[in-house]
């Protein structure tokens, strides 16, 4: 999924860089508000031990799935060239236990991880404006399911994010977006019932393509 969003990003770049050299464009500048509509995979990559509520190893590792979803990104720009985005997106994970002899699913969740960037845009008056930014992000579980005899509590919490990204102006106020966010958070996960715990590391890398509109 990583390679197919990847693909078409590019596809999607190529296609704005010629319709932008045909076209007008507005350059970004202070108080300009910015909506972006992408589509995002989030991949965690973390692979933490489980063990035992004492503190023994049991042999097994937590592993978070990934999920592609819509998110959405709302950028204020304050200068011409520094801009506060808020980005807001739910997707689904699972998370199992891993073993040399075990892969069994124990918790199926939403998380809602609200991310608070900001962010420098090196070339807001070029048709292509390359920015980075850094923020806070917090994971929030909900809608959660267990599964396979397991009752996992996971705790909410902030971490810290990094980004880079492209603006490419394909109009006067249209531009395609290319996004890339590392995550940094991990949480714990602990089940009473079984008498087992795991330190789960998300650490996700947040890939994203779409569409941006100036206000």
């Amino acid at each position: 999924m990583i390679k197919t969003l990847g693909s078409a990003a590019v596809v999607a770049a190529l296609a704005a860089a010629g319709a932008a050299q045909a076209q007008d464009f507005q350059p970004k500048a202070k108080g300009d508000l910015v909506l972006n509509v992408r589509i995002t995979d989030v991949t965690p990559t973390g692979s933490d031990p489980i063990v035992t509520l004492a503190g023994a190893p049991t042999g097994l590792r937590s592993k978070v799935s990934y999920d592609v979803m819509p998110t959405v990104g709302l950028s204020y720009f304050l200068s011409d060239h520094v801009a506060v985005e808020v980005i807001a997106g739910t997707t689904q994970h699972s998370v199992r236990a891993k073993g040399p002899a075990t892969d069994v699913k124990v918790k199926e969740t939403w998380v809602l991880p609200p991310v608070v960037t900001l962010q420098y845009h090196f070339a807001p008056a070029a048709r292509v404006s390359p920015y980075v930014g850094a923020g806070v992000n917090y994971m929030l579980f909900y809608s959660g399911s267990n599964k396979n005899g397991f009752h996992v509590k996971l705790d909410d919490g902030f971490g810290a994010a990094l980004q880079a990204g492209v603006d490419i102006a394909t109009g006067d106020r249209w531009a395609v977006n290319l996004d890339a966010k590392k995550i940094f958070f991990e949480t714990d996960a602990v089940d009473r019932t079984a008498g087992i715990r795991s330190k789960v590391t998300l650490n996700p890398w947040v890939l994203s393509a779409g569409l941006g509109y100036r206000f």
